[in-house]
């Protein structure tokens, strides 16, 4: 027999709590004894299942008696699931007056007394349904069987497990269900969103207790039934609630979290360059890493999150820096006599072709120019020249390059080669200057050309 009929009335959410005939005995509620606040409202609660223990005990006492009340009609009480009914019937066992009720039952299902036993006058018959419910202990579900009327004595069954008893609500959308009445004789608590609140009818089931106490959820929500005290919730009272329905707020995002790649330094060759000389031709810049996590969160805490992607949103830029591999030309004899000249203490400035020169480093830049053929739009072109790289200062210094001097040399020490007072004379500088920009370019405009196109030269 697989089916169940002549049962009670039961809530929206109990639906599906008629479970066909499984192998295996239902878990037996009440297996441990009821020393909680329940004892104190024992006198209201109906008979369960240790009052069905007993019955079956004498059942089984007065089983040999079957015979003589075999025919005879008898007034048995009839509990099916919690709706107590009074039968009249001429059946002699248990199974007969369920045949007779239309009362089917399945493996898990309990019956006390046993199926088999005969029948007395005022005898009392229990049925309790066997339902598969979700129960956590300590973080960790598994499914079991309980026989009980509701969740309140499901949890005083499992008790025995020890550490943290919950029965877990399945859910559908937003709605939420666990196959069991809350409390059949009492209130329930419902404790969401960091209050607590008192639905007057547990019997109502899951849906409607949260329906009594205002309370929506979603379809990421956890609903757990605990019992009251676990919950914080007062249980000192008699009529306090036994159990507790604990809604639990979870919610889950995706977190970015974006961090700088790190460029790398390339060096090149350049013959264009003399040896020691260096020029940066791309600068650097980072580039971007790009996380997103999936976060989920409890009442307002992190409990979890995991990796969904990590990808390179931005590739870094290489910074390129050129070395020059271009030898030095050898200082010009009029030069090394001016340094000799400068070395004895002669106090007279001289261009690279030997006039002396005075007057501002302008005045002297086109004088040393202009000894070398350098006038009109050449002198033009160095003027500009000279005026971007220092603004004709003998002391500028570039904190970032090392450049120096009216040139710009790079290192400054290089205008060592046209005169040892190269830090602080600009005619020295200006010679110096004037000696690059002839070995490398030939004429002041095509090394200003070179330094509109790409910044230096």
């Amino acid at each position: 027999m697989t089916d169940h009929t002549q049962t009670p009335a039961q809530p929206d959410d109990l639906a599906t709590a008629r479970i066909p005939a499984v192998a295996g005995p239902a878990t037996t509620p009440d297996a441990t004894p009821d020393t909680s606040r329940r004892a104190l409202r024992a006198g209201t609660r109906r008979r369960r299942l240790p009052w069905v223990a007993g019955l079956t005990a004498a059942a089984l006492a007065v089983s040999g008696g079957a015979v003589a009340y075999g025919n005879a009609r008898k007034s048995v009480t009839l509990d099916v699931d919690g709706k107590v009914t009074t039968v009249s019937t001429f059946a002699g066992s248990v199974e007969g007056v369920l045949e007779a009720e239309g009362v089917r039952v399945g493996e898990r299902d309990v019956v006390a007394p046993a199926a088999d036993a005969a029948l007395t006058e005022g005898a009392e018959i229990v049925v309790r349904y066997g339902r598969q419910v979700t129960l956590q202990t300590d973080g960790k579900q598994s499914d079991v069987w309980v026989t009980a009327l509701d969740a309140d004595e499901a949890l005083t069954s499992l008790q025995h497990r020890g550490g943290d008893v919950a029965l877990v609500a399945s859910r559908s959308g937003e709605r939420a269900d666990l196959g069991l009445r809350l409390d059949a004789e009492g209130p329930v608590a419902v404790v969401a969103d960091g209050k607590t609140s008192v639905a007057p009818d547990g019997s109502v089931g899951l849906a409607g207790v949260l329906e009594a106490a205002k309370v929506t959820i979603d379809g990421d929500d956890r609903v757990r039934v605990v019992e009251a005290a676990d919950a914080g919730v007062d249980t000192s009272e008699a009529d306090a609630p036994g159990v507790a329905v604990v809604v639990q707020r979870v919610e889950t995002k995706d977190a970015t979290t974006k961090t700088a790649i790190p460029f790398e330094t390339q060096k090149k060759k350049d013959d264009g360059l003399y040896t020691g000389e260096s020029k940066v031709a791309q600068e650097g810049a980072e580039g971007e890493r790009t996380l997103v996590e999936r976060v989920t969160t409890v009442d307002g805490k992190e409990e979890s999150r995991t990796e969904v992607s990590e990808e390179t949103t931005k590739e870094p830029t290489a910074k390129v820096v050129l070395e020059g591999t271009k030898e030095r030309p050898a200082p010009r004899p009029e030069t090394a006599s001016r340094s000799e000249s400068r070395s004895s203490g002669s106090s007279s400035s001289s261009s690279s072709s030997g006039p002396s020169v005075s007057g501002s480093p302008r005045a002297i830049g086109k004088q040393l120019a202009a000894a070398r053929g350098w006038t009109g739009s050449q002198w033009t072109c160095l003027e500009n020249l000279f005026e971007k790289e220092s603004g004709w200062n003998p002391t500028a210094d570039n904190p970032s390059s090392s450049a120096y001097g009216i040139p710009q040399a790079l290192p400054g020490s290089k205008m060592a080669s046209a005169g040892a007072d190269w830090r602080t004379n600009p005619a020295t500088q200006i010679t110096w200057g004037l000696d690059y920009i002839a070995g490398r370019y030939g004429t002041p405009c095509a090394a200003w050309s070179h330094s509109q196109s790409v910044n230096w030269y």
